[in-house]
């Protein structure tokens, strides 16, 4: 393995941002930012041994505070959303942010990914870690944590979440990488397999209501293998209220999801301890540069975000989000990539 590391520009405010790439001996490379413990390149070989960047990201840190996408970064501390901005906890009503609307998403105006973590490199890894202070974003408690980035020798990124509070507080951690297998274009041809026979439905703010729909015999059903854009454009009122696909899917076990490119010949396979998992097929994406003159678009990719089921403070039957004090969460998702 290969650590290598370099500045990534500034933001708006004059602090610089720091970048730590990974490589290991078959070429295959991350690269990690300060700013939001985020992933702004994972290159892995395709059937020919060529490397190709399979998430988006943009070339230096004044992109990613001025298009404030998500891209590749950590969100927390609670991602998804949480209807009207606040929960009750212990008998007390928090108070969040409303910037989804009337709801609260991805932690808030500043949540997780618009912060600057303390990172390091670790033998395979690179670790970044924080304490998000009590009162943060309207959330209790501090909050410590740290989230590791493994490449491994066989091409699969293994993410590794851990946290750890003072007071009770709602922690639903995941990453908001966005995949297109081929570096380039739409993802309406990668074919995907979701191991999942259920679905939350969504209103019309893709808000969870609370309802588990079965997947069986809806553009939904993704239990075996098929063309993202098969069914995207059916009319569902679960596609139409959401652009497409954007909605979190109730898993199986651990085996989340397979995602392959017939062009690229590059399969990825999604492996999770983690009960949800958000299938976002980029219906808001609006076209601009990305990195190395990459332009992004509209469904230029897909958002495969391991998590807990959202809005649980409000959906009766939902794991609940609750660190309780003193409690340690520790998660995985690992995402492997081969050839075919």
């Amino acid at each position: 393995m290969n650590m290598e590391g370099f500045s990534f520009g500034a933001l708006s405010d004059g602090t610089e941002v720091h970048a730590l790439r990974l490589t290991n001996a078959a070429g295959a490379s991350i690269t990690v930012l300060d700013y939001g413990a985020t992933l702004q390149s994972l290159r892995v070989p395709d059937r020919d041994g060529r490397l190709v960047d399979v998430v988006l990201g943009y070339d230096c840190a004044a992109d990613y505070e001025r298009y404030d996408m998500y891209l590749g970064a950590t969100i927390g501390r609670v991602g998804n959303r949480i209807a009207n901005a606040a929960f009750s906890l212990n008998g007390v009503e928090h108070r969040l942010a409303a910037n989804d609307g009337a709801n609260h998403l991805h932690g808030g105006l500043r949540g997780f990914d618009k912060r600057l973590w303390e990172m390091r490199a670790e033998g395979d890894s690179i670790v970044c870690s924080r304490l998000s202070p009590d009162g943060e974003e309207g959330y209790p408690g501090d909050l410590r944590v740290c989230v590791r980035f493994f490449l491994t020798r066989d091409n699969a990124l293994r993410i590794v979440y851990d946290a750890e509070g003072d007071r009770d507080t709602p922690v639903n951690l995941t990453n908001h990488s966005y995949f297109n297998l081929n570096g380039g274009g739409t993802v309406l041809e990668h074919r995907l397999q979701v191991f999942a026979e259920r679905f939350c439905e969504g209103d019309a703010g893709c808000l969870p209501t609370g309802r588990l729909l079965p997947v069986e015999g809806t553009p939904f059903d993704f239990r075996a293998e098929k063309r993202i854009g098969e069914d995207i454009g059916a009319e569902h009122v679960q596609l139409l209220r959401a652009g497409g696909y954007d909605h979190n899917y109730c898993l199986s076990g651990k085996h989340a999801a397979v995602l392959r490119s017939e062009e690229t010949g590059i399969r990825m396979r999604v492996e999770t301890d983690l009960p949800g998992m958000q299938v976002y097929s980029g219906n808001f994406l609006k076209r601009h540069p990305g990195k190395g003159g990459r332009e992004i678009e509209r469904r230029g990719a897909l958002c495969l975000e391991t998590q807990l089921y959202p809005n649980a403070f409000n959906c009766w039957g939902f794991p609940s989000p609750v660190l309780r004090a003193g409690q340690r969460l520790h998660s995985e998702t690992v995402y492997a990539f081969s050839t075919f």
